[in-house]
């Protein structure tokens, strides 16, 4: 935060929709690390848990289920320390902060949209996990973590919300530093998370079946 804040927000002096930048960023980078970090454990659910794959039968969508749960703990964690931040900069969020929590579960489903396909497919092409981190990396600048959202306008919007992360972390601003709730182009990034958790979940099924030859 320390880093971003003296790169983008002093020197470049990216627009923060009115939000101090140390607000600004950490609140996002605080959920995004949640979703990263999920996303990746989440992967590698099936291969590290390979013993128990190929000696004992259980319900498989269970691994990268849990696996995005104990990253939860991390971000309550951080989420102190945001209201911390709150405070130190005189923000006050407003009636919108009643919806926190939402974002937090959309957060979740962007997690398991992720995570059950590569899941999957990290059994059977164990380079997934070499190219996830640089996946990852590209995926945290191609959303509003360092820069607002703002800087996309017009029809491009709605292509940016192809990342369901831009609706995310704007919402979640909205909520926790009362920046600019979320547009129409919402509607997009919902239904992105929605088609890839229902692909995500078929492909799962279908590739559950080899699970135990392959793994």
């Amino acid at each position: 935060m320390i880093l971003f804040s003296i790169v983008f927000g002093r020197l470049a002096g990216l627009p923060t929709d009115g939000i101090p930048y140390p607000v600004f960023n950490y609140s996002a980078m605080i959920l995004w690390l949640y979703v990263s970090l999920g996303v990746a454990a989440a992967a590698q659910s099936l291969v590290e848990n390979r013993d128990l794959i190929t000696k004992v039968y259980f319900a498989r969508p269970v691994a990268p289920f849990s696996a995005a749960l104990p990253g939860l703990i991390d971000f309550a964690i951080a989420f102190v320390v945001l209201l911390g931040l709150l405070v130190v900069y005189d923000v006050t969020p407003s009636w919108a902060v009643v919806f926190t929590p939402l974002w937090v579960l959309a957060a979740v489903l962007v997690v398991l949209a992720a995570g059950f396909p590569l899941s999957a497919l990290n059994v059977r092409f164990r380079d997934v996990r070499l190219a996830l981190p640089l996946v990852l990396q590209l995926w945290l600048f191609a959303s509003p973590v360092v820069y607002s959202a703002s800087l996309v306008e017009g029809g491009w919007k709605y292509v940016y919300a192809l990342n369901p992360m831009s609706t995310v972390l704007d919402g979640f601003r909205w909520s926790i530093a009362d920046g600019p709730p979320p547009g129409p182009e919402a509607l997009v990034s919902a239904a992105v998370v929605a088609v890839g958790l229902v692909v995500g979940l078929v492909y799962f099924a279908r590739a559950e079946r080899s699970f135990a030859d392959v793994v």
